[in-house]
């Protein structure tokens, strides 16, 4: 549920960036058994190789690197990538890694279609100072999780969850009536003691 696309008001953009990158250049990078680490290893080289590839191919694209975008043995830098096409691996891949492509738009109409225009549908965070805007948002977007004003790795045991598209079962699970209704088939029985007897 990382978020994997940061898309951002153009009037805002270039300062929301710089911020996110000044946050990123701070993380601390390491054994997370150990005290004050906020990015452990990625699971293994393949995996760390492809969010490199993600990222030179993007710059290579045409983002502007704004942090991180190297690693030493399986702890990849956190990662911030400014003026990404929408054509770039960064923007139309799921990452897995810690690296951040912004996007800025210049309407709602912009910020809808761009967040739409993905074959993945888990979580959506909306950050807004006006929340009644932020639901309009979230009710034209196709997606499974909708967070205003929080970030997108949210989850209640209890509650339902579940993407859409290709994230995701096609379920909802979570909670005890979502869990029967994911993980269950319902069959209908009747019964009679004894056979029917019809007057034709």
């Amino acid at each position: 549920m990382a978020t994997s696309r940061h898309i951002v008001a153009a009037n805002i953009a270039a300062d929301y960036t710089a911020a996110l990158a000044e946050h990123a250049n701070h993380l601390p990078v390491g054994d997370p058994a150990g005290d004050n680490v906020a990015i452990g290893p990625i699971i293994d080289e393949k995996q760390r190789d492809n969010i490199h590839r993600i990222v030179t191919s993007s710059v290579d694209a045409g983002a502007r690197l704004a942090a991180g975008g190297t690693y030493e043995g399986l702890f990849y830098r956190p990662t911030v990538l400014a003026d990404v096409p929408l054509t770039a691996p960064a923007y139309a891949e799921e990452i897995f890694g810690p690296v951040a492509p912004v996007v800025a738009f210049s309407s709602a109409e912009e910020a809808v279609r761009l967040a739409a225009d993905t074959e993945y549908g888990l979580s959506l965070g909306i950050l807004t100072r006006d929340v009644m805007k932020g639901l309009a948002l979230a009710d034209q977007i196709p997606i499974g999780l909708v967070h205003i004003n929080d970030q997108t790795v949210n989850d209640e045991a209890v509650i339902p969850f579940g993407g859409v598209s290709e994230s995701g079962n096609g379920a909802r699970a979570g909670g005890m009536q979502a869990n029967l209704d994911a993980y269950t088939d319902t069959q209908w029985v009747t019964m009679r003691g004894e056979l029917p007897e019809y007057p034709f």
